[in-house]
Parts: C-alpha cells; sequence; structure tokens
C-alpha cells in the first residue's frame, strides 16, 4: 500500500452501497453565518465516478418542474448522512438520457432491494 493510499483511507467514510438508478436522501450540512443546519436533497442517482477518496456521485431531482443536479464527494464531511429509498434496475451505469425525459417516462423500474 502506497502512501497516498494510506493517507486515504483515513478520510474515507462508510456510506450505503449505492448504484445509478437509486432514490436516495442526501442529508447535506449547511452553514448559514454561525449556524448550522441540515438540508435533504433526494434524488435521483444518475452516475456514479469511484476512485477511492475522490469517489462523488451525481443526484438529479425535479424542483418545481425544473431539472436539479447536484455532484456530491462521497466521502466529504459536509454530508452527515446518505439514505438509500428505493432501487430501480437500469441498463447502464451512467442515467444522463433522463436529462431529456418528462414526466412519465422519466419513471424507472423499482425492484426489490435485499437489505
Amino acid at each position: 500500500m502506497s502512501a497516498i493510499e494510506l493517507v486515504e483511507k483515513s478520510q474515507m467514510t462508510a456510506r450505503p452501497d449505492m448504484k445509478s438508478g437509486d432514490t436516495v436522501k442526501v442529508h447535506v450540512k449547511v452553514r448559514e453565518g454561525e449556524k448550522e443546519r441540515i438540508q435533504i436533497f433526494e434524488g435521483l442517482v444518475i452516475g456514479l465516478h469511484r476512485g477511492g477518496a475522490r469517489a462523488s456521485f451525481t443526484v438529479r431531482k425535479i424542483s418545481f418542474g425544473q431539472g436539479v443536479e447536484r455532484i456530491f464527494p462521497l466521502h466529504s464531511p459536509t454530508i452527515a448522512k446518505v439514505d438509500v429509498l428505493r432501487s430501480a434496475s437500469v441498463r447502464r451505469a451512467k442515467l444522463y438520457y433522463l436529462r431529456d425525459l418528462k414526466g412519465k417516462a422519466a419513471r424507472m423500474k423499482e425492484t426489490k432491494r435485499v437489505v
């Protein structure tokens, strides 16, 4: 194990197993002046970018008819926790095609989660 991998291993946090097509709730710590609160961002995981401590995931939601995407570093201290609500069976790793779909066309086929 190299020195870089050794340093990165200490910075990694435990997160639930996620995959593309999962609906997740990401609890994000938001700082407003002196106060800190938790804000929840709920949406569909459209892509995972692996890479040890540098791993990230993209979550997409529809807010007031407008698509909103947010990229979260997987092991960031600003993420309090990640809850996986639903899983869907998808046939590809990156679901970028959902950006062009609206309404019922953007639905995913839900699968049973094994806990």
